[in-house]
C-alpha cells in the first residue's frame, strides 16, 4: 500500500468521523429543544411608550420595535394603543465597592434601574410596578480615567440594551387574551 494511498483513506475516514459527529451532535441539539431566538411576535400591533420622549431605555425600546409593532407618536392619543407601556424611574447609579489601603478607588460597580407598567389602553394593569435592574462591576485606575470613562460608557449601553431586550421579551409573552 502506497503513502498517497494510506493519507487518502485516513484523511476520508477521518472527514468521515468528524461528518458523523456532526451529525450526531446537530441531532442532539434539535432533540433537547434548543433553537436560535429569532425575532418575537407580539399579540399586539399598536403601542404607546410613556414618557415622551423619556430616558436612553425609552428611546431605544421605541427603536427595537422596527416594523412588528408601530409605536405611536406623542401626538397620537393614547386610546388609539392596545398597550401603553410607562418606563420611569431610570436611573443610573454608580457605586464605590473597593478602596485599596490608602483610600483610592479601585472598584465601582454600574447599575441601571428602571420601573416598568404596562397597561391597556382602556386602563387594564398588566404589569405593575416591574422593575428591572442591571449592574457590572468595573474596576478603576486614576492613571487611566479617560479609558474607564469610556468603558463605563460602554457597559452603561451594554446594559441599557439588556434592560430593552428583556422588555420585549416580557411583552412578546403576552397573549392575545391579555389585552381585552
Amino acid at each position: 500500500m502506497s503513502t498517497s494511498t494510506f493519507l487518502s483513506t485516513g484523511t476520508t475516514r477521518r472527514a468521515a468521523l468528524q461528518w458523523a459527529g456532526l451529525a450526531l451532535a446537530s441531532t442532539g441539539l434539535a432533540g433537547c429543544g434548543f433553537r436560535l431566538r429569532g425575532s418575537q411576535a407580539f399579540a399586539f400591533q399598536r403601542i404607546a411608550i410613556g414618557p415622551q420622549p423619556g430616558g436612553a431605555v425609552a428611546q431605544e425600546l421605541r427603536r427595537s420595535f422596527g416594523s412588528a409593532v408601530q409605536v405611536l407618536a406623542a401626538n397620537e392619543p393614547l386610546t388609539q394603543a392596545q398597550l401603553v407601556l410607562t418606563v420611569t424611574n431610570e436611573a443610573r447609579e454608580k457605586v464605590v465597592v473597593g478602596v485599596n489601603s490608602s483610600g483610592q478607588v479601585r472598584e465601582l460597580q454600574l447599575r441601571i434601574r428602571v420601573l416598568l407598567q404596562l397597561r391597556t389602553a382602556q386602563g387594564k394593569g398588566i404589569i405593575e410596578g416591574d422593575e428591572i435592574v442591571q449592574q457590572r462591576d468595573i474596576s478603576y485606575s486614576e492613571s487611566a480615567a479617560l479609558a474607564k470613562e469610556a468603558e463605563e460608557a460602554l457597559l452603561y449601553r451594554d446594559m441599557q440594551s439588556d434592560i430593552v431586550q428583556q422588555i420585549l421579551r416580557r411583552l412578546a409573552a403576552i397573549q392575545a387574551g391579555q389585552l381585552d
